[in-house]
Formats: C-alpha cells, structure tokens, sequence
C-alpha cells in the first residue's frame, strides 16, 4: 500500500462508518451532554455574520458592475474578526490580494463552486453539520455539497500525504473541552469575497460556549505570505428550529456556464 493510501482509505471508512452515526442521531431532547468524557458538538451550526465577505471588516458599498441588482447585491457593513483587525500581509503578498481583488468575482473560488478552504468553508452563509461518536469527527458542509473528516486516532504525517486537497487533512484532538484540528495539505485558497488568502497551515479550535454556541478560533500561520502567525474568531450558532438540517446545494451546474461557456457550440456572452 502507497504512504498516500493509508489515510485516503482510512478517511473513506470513517465516512462510511460516520455516516450511519448521522441517521442514528438522537432527538435534541435525548441529546446527551458528552461523549466519551468529551462535549457533544453534534449538530448543525453556522456562522452569522459578514466574514464571507471581508474578514478585516468593511463600510456598505455598491458594486458597480453589478448596479441593476440594487441592494441584491451590495456589500454590507461588517466588522472583523481577525485579532488586531488587520491582517499582517507581507508587502508582496498585498500586490496579489490586489490582484484577487480585481479579478473579483470570476476569480473566487466560491463563484465557481470549488470548496472554499479552512477556515472559509465554516463562515459561508450555510449551515454545516458535525457528526461526533467515539472516533473520527465528520464535517458535513452544505456549500458544494461537501465533507470532511477529522482524523481523531494516530495523527497523519503531512509525510504520509502526497496529495493536497481543497479542505486539507486534518488530525484531532481535545484539549480540555476544546476540540482543536490541525489542518494541513491543503490547496491555496481565498479567505473571503474580498481577496485574503493564504497557503499555509491551520489550526482550529472549537470551544463550547452553553449549549447552542461554539467560539471558533482559526490560527493561520503562512510565512510565505504573512509576517507572523495571526488568529480569527467567532461565535458558530446552533440550528435550534425543529428538524435543522443541512441540504445539498450541488452549485456545480450553476457555474458550468461561467467556467466552460466559451467551449458551448453556441458561447455564452
């Protein structure tokens, strides 16, 4: 067996295994408090706020190019979320966020369905799932219709992984009742509408907070592109109405025009 095999079977076994866990999930009133000495995460959650749009913050703007559609699509107000407000861009790094900027909307990986990256993929205007037993954790996430799993047992060795993937590799552990997952081999990836990216390492920490809230924390270090370590945080809201559950937004389709238009028998203009 391939060094790379052993964590691709492993991830697809749990996933299988996990997936029978989520339709054998209990109802929110027989929700037990922990889980193998640890705190129940299980459910739907999702961020409420701007991040998806810009993870500094930013005023309410209209775009431009996009006038006909009036406050459709402006860009709220928001705050941010990154520690000391702004991110510590090395001066190269800043001359292409400028250039994701401007290639903006075409160029962002949300618009053309791709799965957005750690830490983007918790803070898209979509609910996603958390599916915690006695092992490996799955990520179920409605955008892309996609997952992810946390490898909970023998860390992975980035080593081990020739492969890199749009939502890394990912081995977990708790520390105390924080759930924290080191995230690696992941593809480059934007951090928002804006144009922040980064191409580096993350490491996440899921903190209960009462019942129906986590803090979320994502540390990223990418000293290609940053001068130093930096950390984002936010509060992840539990779906609490009857039946919460995610659906498949399989968005594909939705941008096979933009991406292959120009190879139709008739082009899209």
């Amino acid at each position: 067996m391939s060094r790379r095999a052993g964590p691709i079977l492993g991830s697809v076994a749990a996933w299988l295994a996990l997936g029978g866990a989520a339709a054998a999930q209990p109802a929110e009133s027989q929700r037990p408090e922990r889980i193998g000495g640890h705190p129940n995460i299980n459910g739907v959650w999702q961020a409420v706020n701007t991040a998806n749009w810009n993870i500094e913050g930013q005023a309410a703007e209209a775009i431009e190019d996009w006038w006909r559609l009036g406050a459709l699509f402006a860009v709220p107000a928001g705050q941010s979320v990154v520690e000391g407000g702004a991110l510590p861009y090395l001066p190269e790094a800043l001359e292409e966020r400028a250039r994701n900027r401007a290639g903006w909307p075409e160029a962002d990986p949300e618009t053309n369905c791709y799965r957005t990256g750690i830490p983007r993929q918790n803070y898209l205007p979509y609910p996603f799932e958390i599916v915690q037993g006695d092992g490996d954790i799955l990520f179920l996430y409605e955008f892309a219709t996609s997952n992810r799993v946390v490898n909970m047992g023998e860390p992975i060795s980035p080593d081990d992984v020739l492969v890199d993937q749009y939502l890394g590799w990912a081995n977990g552990r708790w520390d105390g009742d924080t759930l924290v997952v080191d995230v690696f081999g992941q593809q480059p990836s934007w951090l928002d509408r804006a144009g922040n990216f980064h191409r580096g390492t993350v490491t996440e920490r899921f903190t209960p907070m009462g019942e129906n809230h986590l803090r979320y924390e994502a540390t990223v270090d990418d000293p290609s592109t940053f001068s130093r370590p930096w950390t984002l945080s936010m509060p992840l809201y539990r779906r609490i109405e009857p039946n919460a559950a995610i659906f498949e937004y399989k968005c594909v389709e939705f941008a096979e025009p933009l991406l292959y238009g120009d190879l139709l028998k008739e082009p899209i203009q």
